[in-house]
């Protein structure tokens, strides 16, 4: 219950927060579109995780609520400046809440790793904040040194705010390292695993030097 119930405001934050940087910073109306249009999706996600709490005789406000302070000063503290900061949020800061709920759902049963396989799906997110990114550089190189340093804020932020939940909701946080949650060898193969995945949309962004 309580990694739906954290996924489930998270894919809500998600889908309210973009579809705000949609309105607020897209330059252009194709921009607001396309990233209006993966909010959307988030939207959808919600709905999956919802129905689901539900169909477990689980009331889904009840299921969110204890993460909604987590979630929130996560987003405060992460509130993009410009268009090419929300992009930038839209793939890398997702991506890496996103890896801890998939290695959270490994020690689930397989019906609920699926669901989570399924609703953190990020194809369009990623190849529209990474063409969009990109494109950006191409014409602008300077940014890359600033968008990289957000992309490590963010980063820091949600390690911060992994670290809360996890000691109000200690169940949730042994999933991430199953049921033998002192074990070191686990514990750093989780964060490096959790390294090469953000070091991987880095470089897909091109902000980390090529090989």
């Amino acid at each position: 219950m309580d990694l739906l119930g954290v996924l489930a405001y998270a894919e809500l934050t998600a889908f309210l927060r973009l579809a705000e940087d949609a309105a607020l910073l897209a330059p252009t109306l194709n921009d607001r579109a396309a990233l209006g249009d993966v909010a959307a999706t988030e939207y959808g996600h919600f709905r999956v995780l919802r129905d689901r709490l539900s169909s477990m005789g689980v009331d889904p406000e009840e299921a969110m609520a204890p993460f909604v302070d987590a979630i929130d000063a996560w987003h405060a503290q992460t509130k993009p400046r410009d268009w090419h900061e929300a992009l930038v949020k839209a793939y890398v800061g997702t991506g890496i809440a996103g890896d801890f709920y998939r290695e959270a759902a490994r020690h689930t049963d397989p019906s609920i790793r699926g669901l989570v396989d399924e609703v953190l799906a990020d194809e369009s997110r990623s190849e529209f904040a990474v063409e969009r990114v990109r494109t950006a550089l191409d014409a602008d190189p300077r940014l890359c040194g600033r968008l990289a340093l957000w992309a490590r804020r963010m980063v820091g932020e949600a390690l911060s705010q992994g670290q809360r939940l996890a000691a109000a909701r200690p169940e949730l946080a042994g999933l991430l390292v199953g049921e033998e949650g002192e074990d070191l060898a686990e514990i750093g193969r989780l964060f490096a695993k959790l390294t090469e995945e953000h070091g991987k949309r880095m470089a897909a962004l091109g902000l980390t030097p090529g090989p």
